[in-house]
């Protein structure tokens, strides 16, 4: 890793390393499309606290498109495997890609099947049962509740039966697996399932069909998150455990705006990764760049799901004296076990809330993004009706609200945590956001539209003005473009999920 000053580990933040970097640059550029030519963003920090942790161990058997097996620990991305498809009504074995792979660390469980197939993996793997998916582990009510094995579940595939490698391939068995329907052909039943007690090394690859045949069983996949990559980290367990913390990003910062160049455009904070998540509170890298901003003339706009905010307002109060500064809170779901759920390790929604009345006691107005809006989940009349209420008793002077979209990466994480949580929804989501398809149908964004802004004006809220090209809020030091953009055209900051 370039620029490395020193990596650290402490007991408050269990499990977490942090990279601690000399950044050579502070402020990014984010071209836009609209009509602002380009926006301002600043990122103290690199890093996620999403977790994956679909892993199976290497020694795990694959079936590779043309018939042969391989071991997990030698497949490699641009191989092809056997996953499956949905087609005329029916699940079939289809050709699939591995898009990437990555290794971890994560306790281990054997699940061992009547026809004598043994498996190991992870508690939160996933594999295809009579009933759909099922985790590893899992429990019936609590935090933990979620679908999973029990013995007696039928799992799907073929088993220990499925051919090994001594066996000769050839074109007519590799057309015998592609393109058959998906069905149990042995006694595939659960007859128990063991943790082993200890943690070990595990893989998991992403492949384009979010499938493969893993010892004989049909075997959900992760999906691929090569963010970290290009700073020599894995994009597995690295993306959620190390984090890159630009520790001199201030006097760097101090130095870009005192450039003759420098415009003293609107920077926004909290449109990628959140500038008050938990590391903050070690590292207190926002007073420096608060400082800088104010001490250049730079307006900047804060959006953040954290109640660390609450620490710098004293501070924020002053640099607003010499610009213009705008604050806003993400808090899209007011549900409290969807919220644990979807969101977990960030404060909770009432805490948030508390945030938005302390930053109005600061003399700020306060945002609220309320997005994005989840199909199905937080879209009824009642959750609309009570967030907006407790937004505006917690002295919201405006909301900013969309439809979920699904960009890139975020959309196969999004799908991976609704098959875990909300099984009976993905139907209906794939419906709505079909292949590549990112925004949900105009039909639905047109609905949502109707449905909220009523509800919006009979509790006396305004709609809040959402940066084009950032996605954070949009600074008052900018005019108020000709007309409010619609609905379907905004777009929910990336750090939401």
């Amino acid at each position: 890793m370039n620029n490395l000053v020193r990596s650290v580990q402490t007991p408050e933040f269990a499990g977490l390393t942090f990279h601690e970097v000399l950044a050579k640059s502070a402020l990014n550029r984010v071209p836009g499309q609209s009509y602002v030519p380009f926006g301002w963003t600043i990122n103290p920090y690199r890093g996620c606290s999403h977790a994956c942790v679909y892993c199976l161990d290497p020694s795990t058997r694959i079936t590779m498109a043309d018939g042969s097996v391989r071991a997990l620990r030698d497949i490699e991305p641009g191989d092809t495997v056997v996953g499956t498809v949905r087609r005329d009504g029916y699940r079939r074995y289809a050709p699939s890609k591995v898009l990437a792979k990555w290794s971890t660390r994560k306790r281990a469980h054997r699940i061992t099947l009547a026809d004598g197939t043994t498996l190991v993996a992870s508690g939160d793997h996933r594999f295809l049962t009579e009933r759909g998916w099922k985790h590893v582990t899992g429990a019936m009510h609590g935090a933990k509740r979620r679908p999973y094995l029990t013995t007696g579940n039928s799992l799907i595939g073929f088993g220990s039966g499925a051919p090994g490698p001594e066996i000769e391939r050839t074109e007519e068995y590799r057309q015998a697996i592609i393109g058959a329907m998906v069905k149990t052909h042995a006694d595939l039943r659960v007859v128990a399932v063991e943790p082993l007690g200890t943690e070990i090394e595990m893989l998991d690859i992403t492949t384009s069909t979010e499938d493969f045949v893993a010892n004989g069983v049909v075997s959900h996949n992760c999906f691929a998150r090569p963010t970290h990559e290009y700073l020599d980290l894995s994009a597995g367990d690295d993306f959620d455990r190390q984090l890159i913390v630009k520790v001199n990003v201030a006097d760097v910062l101090r130095r870009e705006l005192a450039r003759p160049s420098w415009r003293h455009e609107p920077v926004a904070l909290g449109t990628n990764t959140d500038p008050y998540q938990r590391a903050e509170g070690r590292y207190a890298l926002m007073p420096g760049i608060i400082e800088a901003l104010a001490g250049s003339g730079t307006p900047f706009s804060v959006l953040t799901k954290g109640t660390l905010l609450r620490r710098d307002l004293p501070m924020l109060a002053s640099a607003r004296e010499h610009v213009p500064i705008d604050l806003a809170m993400s808090i899209a779901v007011y549900d409290d076990e969807l919220q644990r759920a979807i969101e977990p390790g960030t404060p909770t929604t009432a805490a948030r809330l508390a945030t938005v009345t302390a930053v109005r006691e600061a003399g700020f107005d306060c945002t609220v993004f309320l997005m994005p809006i989840l199909p199905f989940l937080t879209d009824t009349r009642a959750h609309l009706d009570e967030a907006l209420r407790r937004a505006k008793a917690a002295g919201a002077t405006s909301v900013v609200y969309s439809a979920l979209h699904l960009r890139g990466a975020v959309k196969p994480w999004f799908f991976a945590w609704l098959a875990r949580e909300h099984p009976e929804l993905v139907p209906k989501y794939r419906a709505m956001f079909p292949g590549a398809a990112a925004y949900a149908p105009k039909e639905y964004r047109t609905w949502l539209a109707s449905r909220i802004r009523p509800l919006m004006r009979a509790h006396r809220l305004e709609r809040g003005r959402e940066d084009a090209v950032t996605g954070g809020v949009r600074s008052s030091a900018t005019g108020r473009p000709s007309s409010d953009r619609p609905l379907d055209a905004v777009a929910a900051p990336a750090m939401l999920f």
